[in-house]
């Protein structure tokens, strides 16, 4: 297996959730109401899923590897443009996290439109973003990496995200600590 393998089947997933949200665009529309479970469901895929966990694999293991070769100009542009989507979708998330607590706040239109063009925004995004990974970047940059490279990072990706439940569950434990209301006395 080439280590593009993992990556792409993680674009799958990505395309599912993007489809549920598009079909929650048009119920928010009709219905004029948010589904709060939902979004909070959808920000952490994203967050979790989507960033730290497939951007982290790319980020941190493929484009650091591929930083170390001699790209050619069109692939150094590609990974270039890739690393400020990734930034350019965490914003995304970070207002649609605005939106759904202001929205639960005080349900109000204005915070629902909100929440409607975030998602919005993110269903647009993420295609894109998908094709240029999977169309224009992930096979020709195997031609960088040798098959004992390749074969070293679909190890690396594999060790990535065996940590990856041990640190997100880790993090909810000492954030759910760190809450005076749930601190022993």
């Amino acid at each position: 297996m080439k280590p593009i393998g993992p990556l792409m089947w993680e674009h799958r997933l990505i395309e599912k959730m993007i489809q549920i949200l598009q079909s929650e665009i048009k119920r928010m529309n009709e219905q004029q109401e948010a589904n709060i479970l939902l979004l909070d469901q959808a920000v952490d895929f994203f967050k979790t899923y989507a960033d730290r966990t497939h951007h982290g694999k790319e980020e941190n293991i493929l484009f650091r590897d591929l930083g170390k070769k001699s790209l050619s100009k069109d692939h150094e542009t590609i990974m270039t443009a890739l690393i400020e989507e990734h930034v350019r979708a965490r914003k995304m998330v970070g207002r649609l996290v605005e939106g759904r607590n202001l929205y639960s706040r005080d349900g109000s239109r204005v915070n629902l439109a909100s929440i409607i063009e975030c998602v919005t925004d993110l269903t647009a995004f993420y295609p894109a973003h998908i094709v240029k990974e999977d169309k224009h970047f992930f096979f020709p940059c195997l031609d960088y990496l040798s098959p004992d490279e390749q074969k070293e990072m679909l190890q690396e990706f594999w060790e990535f995200d065996r940590q990856m439940i041990h640190e997100r569950y880790t993090k909810l434990v000492e954030d759910i600590l760190g809450q005076k209301v749930l601190r022993p006395k």
